[in-house]
């Protein structure tokens, strides 16, 4: 490796992307651990504080791909300095809000920061670095945003019920502000440096198609079992309430360490880093249909899929940018786009399942979900076009 591939100022502005992703997760998710202190201190009901993050989610979903089209000419590190500026902006305001209807306000501006965030900071992240490390890049960059659910929200709810809301938004906006600064001192200002960034690496828009496939079966696989991981554990496998937040913990550790994994795999071999944690998630998954009512069984099934969704997060993005029929930061989008409907193709199937056949049966869902999402994997790397099957990545 050349170390003028590796400068300090590259690594310093992919570490700070790491940090606006993690600040983006766990401002989208404050609201769901605060929902009692919100409501109270607002005067408004628990289901208005709800709409804070299910309407955050919908404005995403909603406008990513129009205002990724918006920006697609702004050069990247304005672009990147002004969406952190909007997160700061609302997360700050969302502190200061006087009532409901500010605070609404204030969500809004954020969430229009991270629907085009998530859209960019992929290819931005890449362009500072080779290909052959590409697949480590987006590791360390959704490295930030695991984190978000497995420290963030659990450190904000503790700072707004023992200090008060309020305080859990501007330590948001204060980290968002390292971000914000570090960026501005390291982000490179030309465009990329590495050409591979800004377009697909072998462009192929049926197998981007299939991507985006995988990414949203896949996701709704996990989420149709994960969405109720709390009655599982009661009402199937018969454990105390008080051991799921520790299951949880070792879930998103394992989560965390399957990013990096991940990372590493997918630059070695895209495919297998694809269909791996597609068919891990489907058989742990069929094993906690099967084995569920065993607390052991039911607790190592439940972190094996922590496991399975780390190595898979990475890897997608990384095809995203080999498969890329155009600007990856449109390719980008439509990937949040497939995950976030996988979110809710996942609840919704689940809650369904949970009324009609009882908790048990959300795992069999869930594997039949992930079971899709592994054969449209196979299905993107069936011929021999897929270069990546033999060689995982082109030298830069």
């Amino acid at each position: 490796m050349k170390s003028s591939e590796f400068d300090g100022r590259s690594v310093a502005a992919l570490l700070a992307l790491s940090l606006a992703a993690f600040c983006y997760v766990t401002a989208e998710t404050l609201p769901v651990g605060l929902l009692a202190e919100i409501a109270a201190d607002l005067d408004v009901s628990p289901s208005q504080v709800g709409l804070l993050v299910t309407g955050y989610a919908v404005i995403v979903v909603v406008v990513t791909l129009p205002l990724v089209r918006v920006v697609a000419r702004v050069p990247r590190r304005p672009l990147m300095l002004g969406l952190m500026a909007m997160l700061v902006a609302g997360t700050a305001l969302s502190a200061a809000a006087p009532g409901y209807g500010p605070l609404l306000g204030a969500r809004v501006l954020s969430a229009l920061s991270q629907a085009v965030f998530w859209a960019v900071v992929s290819p931005v992240a890449a362009g500072m670095f080779p290909v052959r490390v590409r697949g480590r890049v987006m590791a360390v960059v959704f490295t930030g945003g695991s984190l978000g659910p497995m420290l963030g929200m659990p450190a904000g709810t503790w700072l707004g019920q023992h200090i008060g809301w309020q305080t859990a938004f501007l330590a948001v906006a204060g980290l968002g502000s390292i971000a914000f600064a570090t960026l501005a001192a390291a982000l490179p200002s030309g465009p990329a440096r590495h050409e591979h960034a800004g377009r697909g690496t072998t462009p192929d828009a049926r197998r981007y198609a299939l991507v985006l496939a995988t990414t949203g079966l896949g996701v709704a696989g996990f989420f149709a079992v994960f969405t109720y991981t709390a009655e599982f554990v009661t009402a199937v496998a018969g454990m105390s309430a008080g051991l799921l937040g520790p299951l949880l913990l070792a879930r998103g550790v394992i989560d965390f360490g399957g990013i990096a994994l991940g990372g590493l795999l997918s630059d070695r071999n895209q495919r297998l880093a694809v269909i791996l944690p597609t068919a891990l998630l489907t058989g742990t998954l069929i094993a906690m249909f099967a084995f569920g009512t065993d607390p052991w069984a039911a607790a190592v099934t439940i972190v094996l899929t922590g496991l399975a969704m780390g190595l898979f997060t990475p890897a997608l993005q990384n095809r995203v940018m080999e498969f890329a029929p155009g600007s990856t930061d449109t390719a980008s989008a439509g990937n949040s786009i497939a995950f976030n409907v996988g979110i809710a193709l996942g609840s919704a199937s689940g809650a369904l399942t949970l009324a009609q056949v009882g908790t048990r049966g959300t795992a069999l869902t869930g594997a039949a979900l992930a079971a899709a999402a592994l054969a449209t994997a196979l299905a993107t790397s069936a011929t021999a076009r897929d270069k990546t099957a033999k060689e995982p990545v082109a030298q830069a």
